[in-house]
């Protein structure tokens, strides 16, 4: 019996290889009891040819399962690149964010086993369910004989390519909606003077005014550095967020805006910024010349009889002259150089105000003995705060009245030789004269990011602040200003320049005013007189404020 049983075992044995060779090991396991030994004890032979179904339903239901519970190891060693598969399957949970993955595979076709996805993505404050479908293929590993999840990159993700890896991160900058001071949209299609004005506001406020950037689970080349932003073209292959715009709230006037673009278009060359005097806030900043470099803001050229402002001011307070104390206005003035006026024009009669509205420079030249080397300078920076650190929100040119003596010193007084400024600068001097105080120039307010404002040592004195607006007024109403300045009314105030600039013909044109709370400064290089070039642009910007 016992030996009939054994040769009933091997002729059916051997009936089976001889009919289907390829499961014959099939029966030797069974009688092995493990599958890892044969009957003495031998190592079993490697499994061969295709997985079965069986094979294939639990390779796939084992690999993602331990995909699924985050057991990378476990899941890596189901596949035949294992070290592959664990770069891939990290940086699943790592550089691509993902907290939580539900999978759930569906009916085999063959050897291939679709699954279906779906991903807790958690980036920053930003959370998205991220679902999508994939498959795997299972193979028969060729040096164990098992079945195997075949390794591509597309397991993770059908659109991942080789080479490439999973990240998530943020996309652009959030889209920054500049506003004027009133809600109505900036744009510099309509306000082509700003073009270099809101990229600057953007990149610099566009998250604190409320914009997040867009996330995004992207496939990227493997090793990218910094992210998505270095690779060539990366694959969104799904949006966390959209993101969300910001409005970003500035001091602009659109009303004020538009009538300062359409001024200084009327001129080849033109610059202009208009002001709130009693905050500094900034209403309107154009250019003629639409270029990179915002000369209204950042211009550094001499303002010509428009710094007679902060000269007359020192003299004021060092009591080197007052409004109605006789100082005459001859053709010619030496103080360290000859000096002249404007057309060699004199008035041996004038009254220190007379001076000022008429723009003599030889009055001034006359006093500047009278007063320190120094003077000058510390008036400008204390009082009018020019040379100190603004922070106007953009890039900005704050000024610079340096400390000189001799032929510099009458030079500076009068607007020229090293006093550098901008429309800005000057616009601002105006300011400080109607308010009495110097208030920092500021295009966004300073509580949006904390900044601290420039702020001067001191304000004028009450009584020469009001004999400068005295001044001031007497220029717009009967002195170089008034041709400009008629129509606007009797709360204003005006002073006229005009800078030489060597090797050039004419003179650039400055204009400088103040009408109720508005203060504004044009420029218009090669303009002459300023009364006649810049003087019309500060009369259309004050009429539209």
């Amino acid at each position: 019996m016992h030996k009939g049983a054994k040769i009933a075992i091997g002729v059916v044995a051997a009936a089976v290889v001889g009919a289907a060779g390829l499961g014959a090991y099939n029966l030797v396991d069974a009688v092995a009891g493990d599958g890892s030994t044969g009957a003495h004890g031998e190592p079993a032979p490697l499994r061969t040819g295709p997985p079965t179904a069986d094979e294939i339903k639990k390779t796939a239901h084992d690999f993602l399962a331990a995909w699924e519970s985050g057991d990378t190891a476990k899941a890596a060693g189901l596949t035949d690149n294992a070290g592959a598969a664990t770069t891939a399957l990290s940086g699943y949970r790592e550089a691509a964010h993902v907290e939580k993955v539900s999978l759930k595979p569906g009916t085999p076709q063959g050897a291939k086993v679709p699954f279906s996805v779906s991903a807790e993505v958690s980036y920053g404050s930003q959370r998205s369910t991220w679902t999508y479908d994939s498959s795997l293929d299972v193979v028969r590993g060729r040096s164990t004989g098992q079945a195997l999840v075949d390794w591509q990159p597309a397991v993770v993700h059908p659109q991942l390519g080789r080479g490439e890896t999973l990240r998530t991160t943020a996309g652009a900058p959030p889209q920054v909606d500049a506003l004027d001071r009133n809600g109505a949209k900036l744009d510099a299609k309509d306000y082509p003077s700003l073009a270099s004005v809101l990229p600057q506001l953007r990149k610099r406020f566009g998250e604190k005014a409320g914009g997040a950037p867009g996330v995004e689970v992207q496939a990227v080349p493997e090793g990218a550095p910094g992210g998505a932003a270095d690779a060539a073209a990366p694959k969104t292959l799904h949006v966390v967020s959209k993101g969300r715009p910001a409005q970003l709230k500035t001091t602009l006037d659109a009303g004020v805006q538009r009538a300062a673009e359409a001024a200084v278009n009327l001129r080849d060359d033109a610059s202009v910024v208009a002001l709130k005097a009693s905050t500094g806030e900034i209403l309107a900043v154009a250019n003629s010349k639409k270029t990179e470099f915002n000369t209204a803001l950042m211009g550094q050229t001499a303002p010509g009889s428009t710094m007679k402002i902060i000269t007359s001011a020192m003299l004021l307070e060092a009591g080197k002259a007052s409004p109605g104390k006789p100082l005459p206005c001859p053709k010619y003035a030496t103080y360290g150089m000859r000096f002249h006026n404007v057309e060699e024009s004199e008035n041996p009669g004038a009254t220190f105000a007379q001076d000022f509205a008429a723009s003599c420079n030889t009055a001034f030249i006359s006093l500047a003995g009278q007063v320190g080397d120094g003077a000058l300078a510390a008036e400008a920076r204390d009082v009018f705060g020019l040379g100190l650190e603004w922070k106007t929100g953009v890039a900005t040119f704050d000024g610079s009245v340096p400390a000189e003596s001799g032929a510099g010193k009458a030079a500076a007084m009068i607007g020229q030789g090293k006093v550098q400024m901008s429309a800005l600068n000057v616009a601002s001097m105006s300011a400080t004269v109607r308010a009495g105080s110097f208030h920092q120039p500021y295009v966004v307010d300073p509580s949006l990011d904390d900044r601290q404002l420039a702020r001067a040592p001191r304000a004028l004195p009450g009584g020469v602040a009001e004999q400068l607006r005295g001044m001031m007024r007497l220029t717009a109403a009967s002195g170089t200003g008034a041709r400009a300045m008629s129509g606007l009314g009797p709360d204003t105030g005006a002073k006229t320049g005009s800078a030489e600039v060597d090797g050039q013909p004419q003179p650039n044109g400055w204009f400088t005013a103040y009408r109720g709370d508005v203060a504004a400064a044009a420029v218009v290089p090669r303009g002459g007189h300023g009364g006649d070039s810049a003087g019309p642009i500060v009369a259309s910007v004050l009429r539209a404020s």
